[in-house]
Protein backbone atom coordinates (compact mmCIF):
# COMPACT_ATOMS: atom_id res chain seq x y z
CA UNK A 1 0.00 0.00 0.00
CA UNK A 2 1.44 3.47 -1.01
CA UNK A 3 1.54 6.09 1.39
CA UNK A 4 3.00 9.55 2.17
CA UNK A 5 4.03 11.95 4.76
CA UNK A 6 5.87 15.28 5.45
CA UNK A 7 8.31 13.62 7.15
CA UNK A 8 11.76 14.80 6.89
CA UNK A 9 14.08 13.53 4.94
CA UNK A 10 16.80 14.52 7.42
CA UNK A 11 15.49 12.58 10.48
CA UNK A 12 17.86 10.40 13.00
CA UNK A 13 17.11 7.15 10.66
CA UNK A 14 18.29 8.36 8.04
CA UNK A 15 21.03 9.74 9.39
CA UNK A 16 21.76 6.37 10.82
CA UNK A 17 22.81 4.99 8.02
CA UNK A 18 24.43 7.90 6.17
CA UNK A 19 27.14 7.88 8.60
CA UNK A 20 28.61 5.09 6.83
CA UNK A 21 29.21 7.02 3.67
CA UNK A 22 30.62 10.35 5.26
CA UNK A 23 32.91 7.60 6.90
CA UNK A 24 34.44 6.91 3.42
CA UNK A 25 35.15 10.66 2.52
CA UNK A 26 37.78 10.54 4.91
CA UNK A 27 40.16 8.93 3.14
CA UNK A 28 39.99 11.75 0.51
CA UNK A 29 41.27 14.31 3.56
CA UNK A 30 45.22 15.07 4.03
CA UNK A 31 45.05 18.21 6.44
CA UNK A 32 45.85 17.53 10.12
CA UNK A 33 45.17 18.90 13.51
CA UNK A 34 47.71 17.74 16.40
CA UNK A 35 46.43 16.59 19.45
CA UNK A 36 43.30 15.16 18.50
CA UNK A 37 41.77 11.42 19.13
CA UNK A 38 41.38 9.36 16.03
CA UNK A 39 37.32 8.04 15.17
CA UNK A 40 38.07 6.63 11.73
CA UNK A 41 40.95 4.23 11.25
CA UNK A 42 42.08 3.62 7.29
CA UNK A 43 44.41 0.49 6.62
CA UNK A 44 45.67 -0.14 3.18
CA UNK A 45 47.20 -3.80 3.48
CA UNK A 46 50.45 -5.09 1.47
CA UNK A 47 47.72 -5.89 -1.38
CA UNK A 48 46.30 -2.72 -1.46
CA UNK A 49 50.02 -1.14 -1.03
CA UNK A 50 50.99 -3.43 -3.71
CA UNK A 51 47.73 -1.96 -6.32
CA UNK A 52 49.07 1.23 -5.20
CA UNK A 53 52.61 0.68 -6.49
CA UNK A 54 51.05 -0.27 -9.81
CA UNK A 55 48.70 2.31 -10.24
CA UNK A 56 51.62 4.86 -9.50
CA UNK A 57 54.24 3.38 -11.68
CA UNK A 58 51.57 3.29 -14.55
CA UNK A 59 51.29 7.28 -13.52
CA UNK A 60 54.67 7.76 -13.53
CA UNK A 61 55.15 6.26 -16.92
CA UNK A 62 52.64 8.78 -18.11
CA UNK A 63 54.01 11.45 -17.01
CA UNK A 64 57.33 11.61 -17.77
CA UNK A 65 56.81 10.11 -21.40
CA UNK A 66 57.59 11.94 -23.37
CA UNK A 67 60.53 13.25 -21.45
CA UNK A 68 62.70 15.68 -23.12
CA UNK A 69 66.49 15.30 -22.64
CA UNK A 70 69.20 18.53 -22.72
CA UNK A 71 70.84 18.85 -26.14
CA UNK A 72 75.00 16.83 -25.58
CA UNK A 73 77.20 18.24 -27.52
CA UNK A 74 80.62 16.87 -28.31
CA UNK A 75 83.74 16.45 -30.39
CA UNK A 76 85.41 13.46 -31.63
CA UNK A 77 88.97 12.93 -32.49
CA UNK A 78 89.04 10.39 -35.79
CA UNK A 79 91.90 9.18 -37.57
CA UNK A 80 92.78 10.69 -41.06
CA UNK A 81 89.87 12.97 -40.18
CA UNK A 82 90.88 15.06 -37.34
CA UNK A 83 88.43 16.79 -35.28
CA UNK A 84 84.42 16.38 -35.83
CA UNK A 85 81.94 18.14 -33.96
CA UNK A 86 78.83 16.14 -32.94
CA UNK A 87 75.38 17.14 -31.63
CA UNK A 88 72.66 15.23 -30.72
CA UNK A 89 69.08 16.98 -30.20
CA UNK A 90 65.89 16.55 -29.76
CA UNK A 91 66.56 13.53 -27.77
CA UNK A 92 63.45 12.24 -25.90
CA UNK A 93 62.44 9.02 -24.02
CA UNK A 94 59.30 8.15 -25.82
CA UNK A 95 58.17 4.96 -24.14
CA UNK A 96 58.97 2.81 -20.77
CA UNK A 97 58.87 -0.54 -20.06
CA UNK A 98 58.54 -2.24 -16.58
CA UNK A 99 59.67 -5.91 -16.07
CA UNK A 100 59.22 -6.08 -11.72
CA UNK A 101 58.60 -3.83 -8.86
CA UNK A 102 57.91 -4.01 -5.41
CA UNK A 103 56.92 -1.55 -2.67
CA UNK A 104 58.27 -1.97 1.25
CA UNK A 105 57.01 0.36 3.94
CA UNK A 106 58.44 0.92 7.49
CA UNK A 107 60.38 3.27 9.93
CA UNK A 108 62.41 4.48 6.42
CA UNK A 109 59.15 5.63 4.89
CA UNK A 110 57.72 4.21 1.63
CA UNK A 111 60.10 2.59 -0.92
CA UNK A 112 59.30 1.85 -4.12
CA UNK A 113 61.69 0.18 -6.74
CA UNK A 114 61.12 -0.92 -10.61
CA UNK A 115 64.06 -2.87 -11.96
CA UNK A 116 64.70 -4.46 -15.47
CA UNK A 117 63.00 -1.45 -17.28
CA UNK A 118 63.76 -0.58 -20.98
CA UNK A 119 63.33 2.83 -22.34
CA UNK A 120 63.45 3.78 -25.25
CA UNK A 121 65.01 7.16 -26.42
CA UNK A 122 64.74 9.33 -29.84
CA UNK A 123 66.68 11.70 -30.68
CA UNK A 124 68.57 13.38 -33.90
CA UNK A 125 72.80 14.02 -34.47
CA UNK A 126 74.24 16.24 -36.77
CA UNK A 127 78.01 16.50 -37.22
CA UNK A 128 80.70 18.80 -39.09
CA UNK A 129 84.51 19.00 -39.49
CA UNK A 130 86.68 19.93 -41.86
CA UNK A 131 90.01 18.65 -43.08
CA UNK A 132 93.24 20.14 -45.14
CA UNK A 133 92.40 18.01 -47.75
CA UNK A 134 89.14 18.85 -48.15
CA UNK A 135 89.17 22.57 -46.65
CA UNK A 136 85.14 23.29 -47.47
CA UNK A 137 83.24 22.01 -44.33
CA UNK A 138 81.47 18.82 -44.32
CA UNK A 139 78.34 18.00 -42.32
CA UNK A 140 75.41 15.15 -41.98
CA UNK A 141 72.59 14.84 -40.17
CA UNK A 142 69.85 12.29 -39.27
CA UNK A 143 68.24 10.55 -36.70
CA UNK A 144 68.87 7.87 -33.95
CA UNK A 145 67.11 5.44 -31.65
CA UNK A 146 68.60 4.49 -28.49
CA UNK A 147 67.21 1.56 -25.90
CA UNK A 148 68.44 1.43 -22.44
CA UNK A 149 68.35 -1.77 -20.85
CA UNK A 150 68.08 -2.70 -17.46
CA UNK A 151 67.33 0.21 -16.00
CA UNK A 152 66.49 0.49 -12.35
CA UNK A 153 64.44 3.37 -10.23
CA UNK A 154 64.11 3.47 -6.81
CA UNK A 155 62.37 6.03 -5.14
CA UNK A 156 61.77 6.72 -1.36
CA UNK A 157 58.71 9.24 0.13
CA UNK A 158 58.28 10.18 3.30
CA UNK A 159 54.58 11.05 5.47
CA UNK A 160 54.60 13.11 8.56
CA UNK A 161 52.63 15.47 10.30
CA UNK A 162 54.65 18.76 9.86
CA UNK A 163 53.09 22.07 10.88
CA UNK A 164 49.48 21.07 10.58
CA UNK A 165 49.97 19.58 7.00
CA UNK A 166 50.36 16.09 5.82
CA UNK A 167 53.65 16.45 4.29
CA UNK A 168 54.60 14.38 1.40
CA UNK A 169 58.33 14.25 0.37
CA UNK A 170 60.82 12.49 -1.58
CA UNK A 171 64.20 11.17 0.90
CA UNK A 172 65.39 9.48 -2.26
CA UNK A 173 65.80 9.35 -5.96
CA UNK A 174 67.54 7.24 -8.43
CA UNK A 175 68.17 5.54 -11.25
CA UNK A 176 70.67 3.46 -12.04
CA UNK A 177 71.03 2.33 -16.28
CA UNK A 178 72.91 -0.83 -16.70
CA UNK A 179 73.59 -0.99 -20.69
CA UNK A 180 72.49 1.34 -23.79
CA UNK A 181 72.47 0.22 -27.54
CA UNK A 182 72.79 2.50 -30.16
CA UNK A 183 70.81 2.47 -33.82
CA UNK A 184 71.85 5.21 -35.98
CA UNK A 185 70.36 6.22 -39.16
CA UNK A 186 72.01 7.68 -41.98
CA UNK A 187 75.97 8.36 -41.39
CA UNK A 188 79.18 6.75 -41.86
CA UNK A 189 80.74 3.65 -40.11
CA UNK A 190 82.94 5.60 -38.47
CA UNK A 191 80.34 7.86 -37.34
CA UNK A 192 78.39 5.08 -35.78
CA UNK A 193 81.40 3.83 -33.53
CA UNK A 194 82.47 7.39 -32.62
CA UNK A 195 78.47 8.09 -30.94
CA UNK A 196 78.94 4.86 -29.35
CA UNK A 197 82.08 5.60 -27.36
CA UNK A 198 81.71 9.10 -27.02
CA UNK A 199 78.20 10.03 -25.99
CA UNK A 200 77.11 6.70 -24.47
CA UNK A 201 78.17 7.53 -21.34
CA UNK A 202 76.41 11.38 -21.54
CA UNK A 203 73.22 9.15 -22.62
CA UNK A 204 73.32 7.55 -19.94
CA UNK A 205 73.85 10.51 -17.49
CA UNK A 206 71.04 12.19 -19.20
CA UNK A 207 68.79 9.57 -18.56
CA UNK A 208 69.69 8.84 -14.84
CA UNK A 209 69.35 12.82 -14.10
CA UNK A 210 66.44 13.19 -16.09
CA UNK A 211 64.31 10.83 -14.79
CA UNK A 212 64.54 11.15 -11.24
CA UNK A 213 64.03 15.01 -11.71
CA UNK A 214 60.89 14.23 -13.28
CA UNK A 215 59.53 12.03 -10.53
CA UNK A 216 60.20 14.30 -8.03
CA UNK A 217 58.68 17.20 -9.67
CA UNK A 218 55.07 15.23 -9.80
CA UNK A 219 56.05 14.23 -6.18
CA UNK A 220 56.32 18.02 -5.14
CA UNK A 221 52.62 18.78 -7.09
CA UNK A 222 51.06 15.91 -5.37
CA UNK A 223 52.13 17.38 -2.14
CA UNK A 224 50.83 21.06 -3.24
CA UNK A 225 47.79 19.28 -3.57
CA UNK A 226 47.08 17.24 -0.62
CA UNK A 227 47.79 20.07 0.92
CA UNK A 228 44.92 22.07 -0.80
CA UNK A 229 42.66 19.80 0.52
CA UNK A 230 39.82 20.71 3.01
CA UNK A 231 39.79 19.73 6.48
CA UNK A 232 36.41 19.29 6.70
CA UNK A 233 33.56 18.25 3.72
CA UNK A 234 30.05 19.13 4.18
CA UNK A 235 27.23 16.64 4.87
CA UNK A 236 24.15 18.23 3.69
CA UNK A 237 23.74 21.88 4.87
CA UNK A 238 23.94 21.31 8.42
CA UNK A 239 26.64 19.13 9.11
CA UNK A 240 30.48 18.73 7.96
CA UNK A 241 32.77 16.02 9.03
CA UNK A 242 35.40 16.41 10.42
CA UNK A 243 38.55 14.65 8.56
CA UNK A 244 41.63 16.01 9.93
CA UNK A 245 44.56 13.46 9.94
CA UNK A 246 45.30 13.19 14.14
CA UNK A 247 48.88 11.51 13.73
CA UNK A 248 51.38 10.87 11.10
CA UNK A 249 50.57 7.75 8.70
CA UNK A 250 52.24 4.45 11.23
CA UNK A 251 54.04 2.66 8.18
CA UNK A 252 54.10 -1.25 9.38
CA UNK A 253 56.33 -3.73 7.41
CA UNK A 254 53.30 -4.44 5.23
CA UNK A 255 50.70 -1.44 5.63
CA UNK A 256 49.76 2.23 6.35
CA UNK A 257 47.35 3.16 8.50
CA UNK A 258 45.50 6.61 8.88
CA UNK A 259 43.57 8.01 11.48
CA UNK A 260 41.19 10.99 11.12
CA UNK A 261 38.88 12.81 13.51
CA UNK A 262 36.11 11.54 11.95
CA UNK A 263 33.33 13.51 14.10
CA UNK A 264 30.38 15.49 12.49
CA UNK A 265 30.30 19.16 13.85
CA UNK A 266 27.31 21.79 12.96
CA UNK A 267 28.16 23.67 9.76
CA UNK A 268 29.20 27.03 11.68
CA UNK A 269 30.77 24.95 14.48
CA UNK A 270 34.52 24.87 15.36
CA UNK A 271 35.82 21.29 14.93
CA UNK A 272 36.16 20.15 18.44
CA UNK A 273 36.63 16.82 20.02
CA UNK A 274 35.14 16.04 23.20
CA UNK A 275 34.34 12.17 22.99
CA UNK A 276 36.04 9.34 25.59
CA UNK A 277 39.22 8.12 24.39
CA UNK A 278 38.73 5.74 21.17
CA UNK A 279 40.22 1.79 21.63
CA UNK A 280 43.12 1.83 19.77
CA UNK A 281 42.01 -1.24 17.75
CA UNK A 282 38.39 -2.99 17.29
CA UNK A 283 38.32 -6.40 18.61
CA UNK A 284 37.11 -8.14 15.04
CA UNK A 285 39.49 -8.04 11.82
CA UNK A 286 39.21 -9.06 8.00
CA UNK A 287 39.09 -12.72 7.60
CA UNK A 288 39.38 -14.53 4.49
CA UNK A 289 41.38 -13.58 1.33
CA UNK A 290 43.72 -10.63 2.18
CA UNK A 291 41.62 -7.28 1.44
CA UNK A 292 43.41 -3.99 -0.03
CA UNK A 293 41.62 -1.87 2.51
CA UNK A 294 40.38 -1.84 6.10
CA UNK A 295 38.32 0.75 7.17
CA UNK A 296 37.24 1.14 10.84
CA UNK A 297 34.72 3.31 12.40
CA UNK A 298 34.64 4.22 16.19
CA UNK A 299 30.92 4.67 17.33
CA UNK A 300 31.68 8.01 18.24
CA UNK A 301 30.87 8.89 14.93
CA UNK A 302 27.64 7.67 15.14
CA UNK A 303 26.92 9.62 18.12
CA UNK A 304 28.47 12.64 16.90
CA UNK A 305 25.99 12.86 14.14
CA UNK A 306 22.96 12.03 16.13
CA UNK A 307 24.38 15.18 18.34
CA UNK A 308 24.75 17.55 15.40
CA UNK A 309 21.43 16.77 14.22
CA UNK A 310 19.74 17.23 17.55
CA UNK A 311 20.84 20.59 17.96
CA UNK A 312 20.02 21.47 14.53
CA UNK A 313 16.11 20.58 15.07
CA UNK A 314 16.28 18.01 12.53
CA UNK A 315 14.88 15.20 13.87
CA UNK A 316 11.19 15.95 13.96
CA UNK A 317 8.09 15.36 11.21
CA UNK A 318 4.88 15.50 11.14
CA UNK A 319 2.80 13.03 9.49
CA UNK A 320 -0.49 13.32 8.13
CA UNK A 321 -1.13 10.31 6.21
CA UNK A 322 -0.55 6.34 6.68
CA UNK A 323 -1.48 3.22 5.23
CA UNK A 324 -4.67 2.82 7.43
CA UNK A 325 -5.68 6.20 7.21
CA UNK A 326 -8.55 5.89 9.35
CA UNK A 327 -5.99 6.22 12.31
CA UNK A 328 -5.98 9.71 11.27
CA UNK A 329 -9.34 10.33 11.99
CA UNK A 330 -10.49 10.72 15.66
CA UNK A 331 -13.49 7.80 14.39
CA UNK A 332 -10.67 5.62 14.08
CA UNK A 333 -10.05 6.26 17.83
CA UNK A 334 -13.71 5.56 19.00
CA UNK A 335 -12.48 2.82 20.93
CA UNK A 336 -8.78 3.66 21.57
CA UNK A 337 -9.59 7.06 23.29
CA UNK A 338 -13.31 7.71 23.21
CA UNK A 339 -13.38 10.88 24.85
CA UNK A 340 -11.12 11.80 21.81
CA UNK A 341 -14.49 11.04 19.61
CA UNK A 342 -16.46 12.52 22.09
CA UNK A 343 -15.15 16.01 22.03
CA UNK A 344 -14.11 15.89 18.35
CA UNK A 345 -16.14 13.67 16.06
CA UNK A 346 -15.02 12.88 12.65
CA UNK A 347 -11.66 15.45 12.86
CA UNK A 348 -8.43 14.69 10.92
CA UNK A 349 -5.91 14.43 12.86
CA UNK A 350 -1.64 14.56 12.73
CA UNK A 351 1.18 13.53 14.55
CA UNK A 352 3.50 15.66 15.45
CA UNK A 353 6.59 12.78 16.33
CA UNK A 354 10.13 14.84 17.58
CA UNK A 355 13.37 13.35 19.21
CA UNK A 356 13.28 14.56 22.34
CA UNK A 357 17.22 13.73 23.25
CA UNK A 358 20.15 12.73 21.50
CA UNK A 359 19.93 9.19 20.44
CA UNK A 360 22.23 6.54 22.24
CA UNK A 361 23.84 4.46 19.79
CA UNK A 362 25.44 1.82 20.40
CA UNK A 363 27.52 -0.91 18.06
CA UNK A 364 28.29 -4.52 19.42
CA UNK A 365 29.11 -7.84 17.49
CA UNK A 366 25.59 -8.27 16.45
CA UNK A 367 25.42 -5.18 14.58
CA UNK A 368 24.13 -1.16 14.86
CA UNK A 369 21.97 -0.29 17.48
CA UNK A 370 20.02 2.62 18.90
CA UNK A 371 17.93 3.67 21.76
CA UNK A 372 15.56 6.46 20.25
CA UNK A 373 13.58 9.20 22.98
CA UNK A 374 10.50 11.03 21.23
CA UNK A 375 7.44 12.42 21.76
CA UNK A 376 4.33 12.20 19.87
CA UNK A 377 2.27 15.52 19.87
CA UNK A 378 -1.27 14.21 18.66
CA UNK A 379 -3.10 17.42 16.79
CA UNK A 380 -6.61 17.54 15.81
CA UNK A 381 -7.65 19.10 12.75
CA UNK A 382 -10.99 21.00 13.84
CA UNK A 383 -12.50 23.78 11.00
CA UNK A 384 -8.93 24.36 9.93
CA UNK A 385 -7.14 24.67 13.26
CA UNK A 386 -4.23 22.97 14.93
CA UNK A 387 -5.25 21.69 18.97
CA UNK A 388 -2.96 19.72 20.25
CA UNK A 389 -4.56 17.20 22.55
CA UNK A 390 -2.00 15.08 24.02
CA UNK A 391 1.69 14.25 23.61
CA UNK A 392 3.05 10.73 24.10
CA UNK A 393 6.57 9.77 24.96
CA UNK A 394 8.20 7.00 23.28
CA UNK A 395 11.51 5.00 23.90
CA UNK A 396 12.62 3.06 20.71
CA UNK A 397 14.89 0.55 20.40
CA UNK A 398 16.05 0.05 16.83
CA UNK A 399 18.29 -2.23 14.98
CA UNK A 400 20.38 -2.07 11.50
CA UNK A 401 22.52 -3.24 9.24
CA UNK A 402 24.40 -1.73 6.08
CA UNK A 403 26.24 -3.25 2.53
CA UNK A 404 27.81 -2.25 0.19
CA UNK A 405 25.99 -2.35 -3.48
CA UNK A 406 28.46 -1.62 -6.25
CA UNK A 407 29.99 1.95 -5.23
CA UNK A 408 27.06 2.91 -3.11
CA UNK A 409 26.52 1.89 0.73
CA UNK A 410 22.96 0.70 1.22
CA UNK A 411 20.88 -0.33 4.82
CA UNK A 412 17.73 -1.11 6.50
CA UNK A 413 16.62 -0.51 9.76
CA UNK A 414 13.82 -1.99 11.95
CA UNK A 415 12.29 -1.31 15.33
CA UNK A 416 12.80 -3.78 17.82
CA UNK A 417 10.99 -2.83 20.97
CA UNK A 418 8.71 0.13 21.37
CA UNK A 419 7.23 1.66 24.83
CA UNK A 420 5.23 4.69 25.31
CA UNK A 421 3.87 6.58 28.11
CA UNK A 422 1.54 9.45 28.63
CA UNK A 423 3.27 13.21 28.88
CA UNK A 424 0.18 15.50 29.15
CA UNK A 425 -3.62 15.74 28.06
CA UNK A 426 -6.14 17.86 27.86
CA UNK A 427 -8.71 14.51 26.69
CA UNK A 428 -8.17 13.24 30.22
CA UNK A 429 -6.27 9.43 31.40
CA UNK A 430 -5.75 7.54 27.39
CA UNK A 431 -5.09 3.38 27.18
CA UNK A 432 -1.66 3.84 26.95
CA UNK A 433 -1.49 -0.07 25.63
CA UNK A 434 -3.46 0.60 23.25
CA UNK A 435 -2.22 3.78 22.39
CA UNK A 436 1.27 2.40 22.25
CA UNK A 437 -0.06 -0.14 19.54
CA UNK A 438 -1.41 2.61 17.10
CA UNK A 439 2.18 4.34 18.20
CA UNK A 440 4.20 1.13 17.02
CA UNK A 441 2.09 0.49 14.09
CA UNK A 442 2.66 4.27 12.71
CA UNK A 443 6.46 4.26 13.59
CA UNK A 444 6.48 0.62 11.91
CA UNK A 445 4.70 1.18 8.71
CA UNK A 446 5.51 4.82 8.13
CA UNK A 447 8.58 5.70 9.21
CA UNK A 448 10.52 3.07 8.63
CA UNK A 449 9.37 1.40 4.92
CA UNK A 450 10.08 5.73 4.35
CA UNK A 451 13.27 5.76 5.52
CA UNK A 452 14.02 2.21 4.06
CA UNK A 453 12.81 3.30 0.81
CA UNK A 454 15.90 5.62 0.63
CA UNK A 455 18.30 3.29 2.56
CA UNK A 456 17.94 0.31 -0.06
CA UNK A 457 18.49 2.80 -2.85
CA UNK A 458 21.64 3.42 -1.73
CA UNK A 459 24.43 6.50 -1.38
CA UNK A 460 27.28 6.75 -3.67
CA UNK A 461 30.60 6.22 -1.98
CA UNK A 462 32.98 9.42 -2.73
CA UNK A 463 35.73 6.94 -4.51
CA UNK A 464 38.41 8.52 -6.92
CA UNK A 465 36.81 8.51 -10.39
CA UNK A 466 37.36 5.06 -12.22
CA UNK A 467 37.95 3.06 -8.39
CA UNK A 468 35.08 0.87 -7.19
CA UNK A 469 34.94 -1.54 -4.02
CA UNK A 470 35.04 -4.78 -5.02
CA UNK A 471 33.72 -7.74 -2.69
CA UNK A 472 33.12 -5.61 0.59
CA UNK A 473 32.07 -7.09 3.64
CA UNK A 474 30.89 -4.70 6.75
CA UNK A 475 31.86 -6.30 9.90
CA UNK A 476 31.01 -5.73 13.30
CA UNK A 477 32.83 -5.24 16.76
CA UNK A 478 32.29 -3.67 20.34
CA UNK A 479 32.44 0.06 19.66
CA UNK A 480 33.57 0.11 16.12
CA UNK A 481 32.52 -1.28 12.64
CA UNK A 482 35.18 -2.81 9.91
CA UNK A 483 34.60 -2.54 6.15
CA UNK A 484 36.72 -4.70 4.39
CA UNK A 485 37.24 -4.21 0.82
CA UNK A 486 39.11 -4.91 -2.60
CA UNK A 487 39.61 -2.12 -4.93
CA UNK A 488 39.14 -2.20 -8.84
CA UNK A 489 40.05 0.10 -11.75
CA UNK A 490 39.24 0.90 -14.43
CA UNK A 491 41.97 0.77 -16.94
CA UNK A 492 40.48 3.06 -19.74
CA UNK A 493 39.87 5.72 -17.33
CA UNK A 494 43.51 7.93 -17.18
CA UNK A 495 44.85 8.09 -13.96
Amino acid sequence: MCCSSQLKVSSFFFFFFFFVVSLLLSTASTQVRANEEGFISTLVSDKGLDFAKDLLIRRAVYSIIPLKLPQIEKYLKIPVVGRVDVVLWNISIDGVEIDSSYVKTGEEGIVLIASGATANLSMNWQYSYSTWLVPIPISDEGSASVQVKDMEVGLTLDLKDLGGFLKLSVLECGCYVKAISIKIDGGSSWLYQGVVGAFQGKIVSAVEEAIPRKITEEILKLDALLQDLPNKIPVGDVASLNVTFVSDPVLSNSSIDFKVNGLFTAEDEIVASNYPHRQQTTSVTCTGANEMIKISLHENVLKSASMVYFNADYMHWLVDKIPDQALLNTAGWKHIVPQLYKQYPNDDMDLNISVSAPPLTKVTNQGIGATIYADVIVDVLDAGEVIPVACVSLVIDTSGSAHILQNNLAGSIRVEHLSASLKWSNIGNLHMLLVQTVMSTVIKTVVVPYVNLHLMRGFPLPLPHGFALKNARIRYADSGILICSNVSYKTSVLI
